[in-house]
């Protein structure tokens, strides 16, 4: 089969699929978060960790939660990397040094899942299942609740109160991650996945001699590392190496993972707010950008120059055989578009475009779909800039969902889509003019330039993918990529959580026949243009310097 072809009806058998969980997830994780009943287990995590899941908050008082929930696993699993070198089931792997423990305890607890390390030769047993892969589920269920708080916001009125965090906590973790988790490890693991607490081995290599090799529980963390959007391998190859993602229907199966709950979201948002055309305009804009940004993905590849390009059927450097270019492509848009930032193929490897696009996807702000949770309150940020603007145009004060966009909630969202871009470009400009940081660029000019601020893009936007060919494992790196991950996590959070609470504190405003329906075609338009062009303008300088540089020199 032509492997163009091969590309085109992966993505139509996905689309399928997503189409046929949509509804379904979209509905069930509505309800979870509407519901009165508290579970058994549920009352007992309350009992242990001190809550009362009754009490309702307002939104000062839902930040602290979200705060004090992650300093606590900043604190914890910071400390269990470095004592690992006492722990049981260590596989002999000593202790981390601080800087990266700091690095690694910010990347898992802000979602990020960046890893300066190789995981196989650096973490055992204890630290990758009791302290990552906790991570991989908690971190995904606070931005679930953060979205949901922000939603409330919308949905109430003449109230300040959003919800109880602990109790979306831990209904995100135990109805809804925990029983898809163990549904999908199961399939990893009958398609090939690896699952055991195996010491290291050597493994017979063909044509003599052997290679080392640890085992580890690989499906059940592989599965929430793409279903939580997280994306931290257990091996440094990530999702390229055959023990993570053996087969064409298990990439096919892991991309799905990645899309399921951002897009689904948007059924569960219209569902709250009542208006589930509100959902499908949000699905809209999301499914346009990801569909486009998988076809421009596709047509870089595939559009190969020269002889070797024409054998292989395209640019096939840097990406597995057994995926081809269609499957790594649309795994590279789909961790790009989200907060995932697993990787089946070196985005370093593609053509200048191609990594541009990566590049793009995550400062587009990881919003189509967007990271678990952070991608729907992204992209109703995203939708009261677009409503402000369409206000401006008409003379009108905008309104949405019966809300007024005020003086204070412009503020509050413009703050919001400026934090990751001061972090990302102000990171990137003080490491190239610094001497250090310079040395540990692989390449030089347009494409060493493309690594840095990739790797500054990936941390702040909390993706945690890598362009290759930079050595991250520096004090330098590791502390600032560090800062940014937990800057770009938790300040728009905190501007999410301020908005939700000054909108629930509205009274409805009645519709008009002047007020902006934004539940059709031309809002979910001009939401797609908004996105685009307020990243465009912030960021194009830069991807000029970078792979824009590169693609049009190649």
């Amino acid at each position: 089969m032509n492997p163009l072809t091969a590309g085109v009806l992966q993505l139509l058998a996905l689309v399928a699929a997503l189409a046929l969980a949509y509804r379904p997830l979209g509905d069930y994780m509505a309800r979870v978060y509407s519901s009165e009943k508290h579970y058994r287990p549920e009352k007992w995590i309350y009992r242990a960790i001190g809550a009362d899941p009754s009490t309702s908050m307002r939104w000062p008082a839902y930040l602290r939660g979200v705060l004090a929930f992650s300093a606590v696993s900043v604190l914890l699993l910071y400390a269990l990397q470095r004592v690992q070198g006492s722990l049981p089931g260590s596989l002999g792997f000593v202790s981390i040094d601080p800087d990266q423990a700091f690095n690694t305890a910010a990347s898992f607890v802000a979602n990020t899942n960046w890893q300066s390390y190789y995981g196989e030769q650096a973490m055992g047993h204890v630290v990758q299942t009791g302290g990552l892969a906790v991570q991989n589920f908690v971190s995904a269920a606070v931005g679930m609740a953060v979205a949901v708080a922000l939603v409330r916001g919308f949905a109430r009125h003449r109230t300040g109160e959003l919800g109880n965090f602990w109790t979306d906590l831990v209904r995100g973790t135990v109805r809804i991650l925990l029983p898809i988790s163990v549904i999908g490890a199961i399939v990893l693991v009958a398609s090939g996945v690896i699952q055991n607490f195996s010491g290291i081995h050597g493994v017979p290599q063909f044509g003599g001699g052997s290679q080392q090799w640890n085992g580890g529980a690989v499906a059940s963390q592989e599965v929430i590392k793409e279903l939580g959007t997280n994306g931290g391998g257990y091996f440094n190859a990530n999702s390229a190496h055959p023990f993570e993602n053996p087969t064409p229907f298990t990439n096919l199966f892991e991309i799905f993972l990645i899309l399921l709950i951002p897009f689904a979201l948007t059924r569960t948002f219209g569902r709250m707010v009542g208006s589930l055309r509100q959902g499908y305009a949000i699905l809209a804009a999301m499914a346009t950008v990801w569909i486009g940004f998988t076809a421009l993905m596709m047509w870089t590849e595939f559009a190969h120059h020269g002889p070797a390009l024409d054998l292989a059927g395209g640019a096939m450097e840097g990406k597995e055989t057994r995926f081809g270019i269609g499957g790594s492509s649309l795994f590279a848009v789909a961790t790009t578009l989200t907060s995932t930032g697993a990787v089946n193929s070196f985005h370093s490897s593609y053509t200048g475009l191609g990594g541009g696009i990566t590049m793009l996807g995550m400062q587009l702000g990881e919003i189509t779909p967007g990271g678990v949770g952070s991608g729907l309150y992204g992209m109703l940020i995203m939708a009261v800039i677009a409503v402000f603007i369409a206000g401006l145009m008409v003379g009108r004060t905008p309104e949405f969902l019966g809300k007024k966009i005020g003086t204070r909630q412009i503020k509050l969202a413009a703050c919001y889509i400026l934090v990751t871009p001061a972090l990302v470009l102000g990171f990137t400009a003080v490491a190239m003019a610094l001497p250090t940081p310079g040395d540990s660029m692989t390449n030089s000019g347009a494409h060493g330039f493309s690594e840095i601020l990739y790797a500054y893009t990936s941390g702040a936007n909390n993706n945690g993918s890598a362009f290759a060919g930079l050595n991250a494992d520096t004090q330098w790196f590791n502390s600032t990529i560090g800062i940014a991950m937990l800057l770009g996590r938790f300040l728009p959070i905190v501007f999410v959580l301020a908005l939700a609470g000054s909108l629930a504190e509205q009274r409805p405003v009645p519709a008009t026949a002047g007020t902006l329906r934004t539940d059709k075609p031309l809002y979910a338009g001009l939401l797609v243009g908004t996105i685009v062009i307020v990243t465009g303008l912030t960021y194009f300088p830069a991807l000029a310097l970078g792979p824009l540089a590169e693609g049009l020199a190649s």
